[in-house]
């Protein structure tokens, strides 16, 4: 018994008429005859009373056209969910984030993604940048939201990573400190403060992009603290411990007790998608990275329209 054969017996069981069956099959009549008799033969059960003016249904053949109802209406259900998920319209994503995507890009990006993709479950994970790196190499994490660049020592050839979104650098200091009211600070006043910093294992690309502020200098910052989570940095900045560099977003969670200054020659800081090379639900995820674009340049055009 294969498919076609009880797709081939429900349509004789509701039309009770072989030539009537045959046109709705899109088929000539003598081989839709065959297939039944092979199908009662391979079950070894009558399915249908024949005569030369009409055609009935055996007990059997009611059973069966009951049961083969459901069955097709399963393997279709079956298709359209298939599909769907070679779409991206179902499935489910597992996406993680730097905190500081909070600030910028993943409100807006939560939004569109289930606005289009309603029926695919977003599970979202907040993670450091090397956190990400190794659940999305060890396939835990379809997508990822870190922060500048991927090392190539901990990524080889495995991820694909792409720029969604970039904004600048700026120092995080006491507002008592007597740099808070300059217009911008330079590297080199940076290192004459305590700084809180973060730890490379778990924020390879910031830290190595901070680093590269202070590389032409010929002293080294004076790390005090290591922190992970920039609110953490910004409460040893706001008690009068050091300052810190950290995304311009982060205007959004300091306190009066905290001057923001932009850093001279305005670095810039960038929050990357990261995904594996060969994702296993590409349509989602594809789905998924499209409104992070969407997601920033909405944050870019915002921007223009308050400085204009």
């Amino acid at each position: 018994m294969d498919i076609r054969q009880l797709r081939y017996f429900v349509a004789v069981a509701d039309e009770l008429h072989f030539g009537r069956a045959a046109e709705r099959l899109h088929m000539s009549q003598p081989p839709l005859s065959v297939q039944i008799g092979h199908l009662e033969r391979e079950i070894g059960v009558k399915l249908l009373e024949r005569s030369t003016r009409q055609v009935t249904l055996t007990a059997a053949g009611r059973h069966l056209q009951q049961r083969a109802r459901v069955l097709l209406a399963d393997l279709e259900s079956v298709r359209t969910e298939m599909r769907d998920y070679a779409d991206g319209l179902s499935g489910e994503l597992a996406a993680g984030f730097v905190s500081s995507a909070n600030y910028t890009v993943l409100p807006d990006v939560v939004r569109l993604f289930r606005s289009r993709r309603a029926s695919v479950e977003l599970n979202l994970a907040p993670l450091t940048s090397g956190e990400q790196i190794s659940r999305v190499l060890q396939g835990d994490l379809d997508v990822g939201i870190v922060r500048d660049e991927v090392p190539a020592e901990t990524a080889g050839g495995s991820l694909v990573a792409e720029v969604v979104f970039e904004e600048r650098l700026v120092a995080c200091l006491p507002v008592s400190h007597p740099l808070a009211r300059v217009a911008e600070i330079t590297p080199a006043q940076l290192i004459g403060i305590p700084l809180i910093a973060y730890p490379r294992s778990l924020m390879p690309g910031y830290v190595d992009r901070v680093a590269t502020i202070f590389a032409d200098l010929d002293d080294a910052p004076r790390i005090v603290e290591v922190v992970v989570h920039q609110e953490t940095a910004l409460a040893f900045v706001a008690a009068g411990a050091g300052a810190s560099v950290l995304p311009e977003s982060v205007r959004q969670l300091v306190p009066p007790s905290i001057a923001v200054v932009p850093l001279a020659g305005s670095p810039t800081t960038r929050l990357l998608a990261i995904r594996p090379r060969r994702p296993r639900n590409a349509a989602v995820t594809a789905t998924f990275i499209t409104c992070l674009h969407e997601a920033a340049a909405a944050i870019r055009a915002r921007s223009l329209e308050a400085s204009a």
